[in-house]
């Protein structure tokens, strides 16, 4: 198939090049020229060629705004997409967005899959991703056979929208878990206990987890070197917490978490790894 991919950075880029190793020919576009180096693809000035030129097209930007403007916009892939083409939306943005954006597309006859994707940049390097999917089940169907090339957990939530809401419940649970982390080991430094040990003791427990495994090894060992930027996750519960204001829904954990998110982005650690929330409670 001819596979369009917009948003090349950590993580689409090897996603997209594990679509081009299944013999997929790639198309793309990019805001930033230094994206495309050395990348064996087509590359057109605009998504509305990027989306003339393919039967799917793949995003995988920030925002809201940036999905908008890739999908909406002037010269944007509405303007290139033919009726019956797929856009498959791997970024994390607020549910309404996934549902507006996915109404638009579809007065024009265009499907649209949200389908954000949980795992980071090693996960998308490995293809092992877990992917969270709004929208119709006879879309995913025909998109599966390439979300497969993506991840290793592929779930049907519900309509478009869905699959964001269920990326919101996702980051929830896992920066709270950093937070947690964090709050443990600098308990354990404060109390002159070695982290490295406490973290290997907890990990045989039932506070065992992925979060303590990975963000804890970094914690212990100071290397606070983005694997995923705390800026996005900031980004991340933002849209959380403006969706829990709109549904009224009390959320005291995630609201506190946000604070000490915005806490690190006022150090000027938002490109650090979301580990450096162990930074905050130093500088506390």
């Amino acid at each position: 198939m001819n596979i369009g991919f917009i948003g090349l950075g950590a993580m689409g880029r090897p996603m997209a090049r594990h679509l081009q190793a299944a013999g997929h020919a790639l198309h793309v576009w990019a805001r930033r020229p230094a994206s495309v180096e050395d990348l064996p693809a087509v590359v057109w000035a605009t998504p509305a060629e990027v989306g003339a030129a393919c039967e799917v097209v793949f995003t995988m930007v920030t925002s809201s705004a940036d999905v908008e403007a890739v999908a909406l916009g002037e010269h944007g892939l509405i303007e290139g997409m033919a009726a019956g083409s797929l856009l498959i939306d791997c970024s994390t943005i607020a549910p309404e967005a996934a549902r507006r954006i996915a109404g638009r597309l579809g007065e024009r006859g265009i499907d649209m899959l949200d389908a954000p994707v949980s795992g980071g940049p090693q996960g998308a390097i490995d293809a092992t991703l877990a992917i969270m999917v709004g929208g119709a089940a006879a879309a995913l169907e025909r998109a599966r056979p390439l979300l497969e090339k993506l991840g290793q957990r592929i779930v049907h939530v519900g309509p478009n929208g869905a699959g964001q809401v269920a990326k919101a419940c996702n980051q929830i649970i896992m920066v709270a878990a950093i937070e947690a982390a964090a709050e443990a080991l600098h308990l354990s430094s404060a109390a002159g206990v070695d982290g490295g040990k406490v973290r290997q003791a907890l990990a045989g427990g039932s506070a065992a987890s992925r979060v303590l495994e990975v963000m804890g090894k970094r914690m212990v060992e100071r290397d606070f070197a983005a694997g995923i930027e705390a800026r996005l996750h900031h980004k991340d519960l933002g849209l959380v917490l403006a969706a829990a204001r709109q549904s009224g829904v009390p959320m005291p954990l995630t609201a506190s978490v946000a604070q000490q998110l915005n806490a690190l982005m006022a150090l000027g650690l938002g490109k650090n790894d979301t580990a450096a929330l162990w930074c905050v409670l130093e500088a506390k």
